[in-house]
């Protein structure tokens, strides 16, 4: 790693460290062994912004995603297993842990969301689809408890408070409607058009 990559992951680290139900989720996480996890979204991000800006560390903060990618069994059934042995391990934690199997989404994504949904060849595939490249972090914890981060777009516009669209995903009215809401709870944002 280069220095800058360096310094932006124990900022990182240092941001998430002051959310005590982030950690708490991603040690029971650990636990649970899933294959290529993260925990991703807003989570992360919005803990970033909430200690930049001088909030609360889980202000705003709806849910705690977890991601992993089991393309074993794409069945309802196994991803459910999976949802229920992650709701006994988090039950006290006090967050909504939201699990999902990042293999099995393309086979629900159209009739929630109205747009087909390529299929996902890993969790960090899934990552780089969210609507703001500023949104695609995922951070874990493995073995000795070193991290793993996951920024393919650097951290320099979460810590900037630079809400980027990424147009890649095609998915304008859903950036501008997370934007919006996400403005209204962190109005120091600098949020970006989306491109004509």
């Amino acid at each position: 790693m280069n220095d800058t990559v360096d310094e932006e992951s124990a900022a990182l680290r240092a941001a998430l460290a002051r959310n005590a139900s982030l950690l708490a989720v991603l040690e029971r996480a650990a636990v649970l062994d899933l294959p290529g996890w993260y925990l991703t979204g807003g989570a992360v991000f919005q803990t970033v912004w909430n200690v930049v800006t001088g909030q609360p560390a889980t202000a705003g903060i709806r849910d705690y995603d977890l991601f992993y990618f089991d393309g074993s069994d794409l069945s309802w059934e196994a991803e459910d297993r999976v949802i229920t042995a992650a709701a006994v391990a988090f039950a006290d934690v006090g967050v909504s842990v939201e699990v999902r199997n990042e293999a099995r989404v393309h086979l629900w994504y159209e009739q929630k969301f109205g747009a087909a949904c390529p299929p996902y060849d890993s969790t960090e595939a899934a990552i780089d689809s969210f609507v703001a490249t500023t949104c695609s972090v995922g951070v874990r914890v493995e073995q000795g408890g070193r991290w793993r981060i996951y920024a393919p777009h650097g951290l320099g516009d979460v810590f900037n408070l630079v809400l980027r669209p990424n147009p890649g995903e095609g998915r304008r009215e859903a950036y501008e409607t997370k934007a919006a809401r996400w403005a209204r709870q962190w109005p120091e944002l600098t949020v970006l058009e989306w491109p004509e």
